[in-house]
């Protein structure tokens, strides 16, 4: 269980095909307060910590994983959002996120706004009854909030902070990002179609 507040960026040092997974060496600043067995979110993929050397340790993403998510367009040298398993001794700073991505959405829209900027995305149309106005969404593990949603469409705003301690800053137009739908969405969602 996560929150959706990035700790800290971690870099792709090496990628591995095994099989039809990818495994990953992963640099990072909070490597040595992690263990083996470990659930880590990156870019909001909850993967499990299976081997660590000094300042890199390793995660495989299988084939499932990889056709449902952005993993499988990273490169070496990219940046990942990371967020350590949340702790329930002190406050949730975004909203409940799993780690289990959803499905993948398109940037199709970036505005710079003097001091802030608004990303516009568009997803499959078979979820558009999990987006709302001022409701919650998980973007590659960041815990935002949606506004002018239209369809299939909807928009965030990014605050200086985030766009500097994310990988938020390396996101154009045309590229993917995984997203996570509110929990409590897609339940009310799935007790309104049973209803039916």
């Amino acid at each position: 269980m996560f929150t959706g507040i990035i700790e800290q960026l971690g870099t792709i040092k090496e990628i591995q095909p095994i099989g039809s997974n990818l495994s990953f060496w992963i640099e990072s600043p909070i490597t040595s307060a992690l263990k083996v067995d470990q659930s880590v979110s990156h870019n909001g993929v909850c993967l499990t910590v299976e081997e660590i050397n000094q300042s890199l340790y390793k995660l495989t993403a299988i084939q499932e994983t990889l056709e449902k998510t952005n993993l499988s367009d990273l490169k070496v040298g990219a940046q990942v959002n990371l967020e350590r398993c949340m702790q329930m001794n002190g406050r949730i700073d975004g909203h409940i996120v799993q780690g289990h991505v959803d499905t993948t959405g398109k940037c199709i829209e970036l505005n710079e706004k003097n001091g802030s900027w608004e990303y516009t995305f568009e997803i499959d149309q078979q979820f558009c009854n999990l987006i709302i106005e001022k409701g919650s969404i998980c973007l590659n593990g960041i815990s935002l909030t949606l506004f002018n949603v239209t369809g299939n469409t909807f928009t965030v705003a990014i605050i200086p902070y985030t766009y500097e301690h994310t990988n938020i800053k390396d996101l154009h137009i045309g590229m993917k990002v995984n997203v996570e739908f509110d929990i409590l969405g897609k339940y009310i969602n799935r007790m309104l179609q049973n209803r039916n």
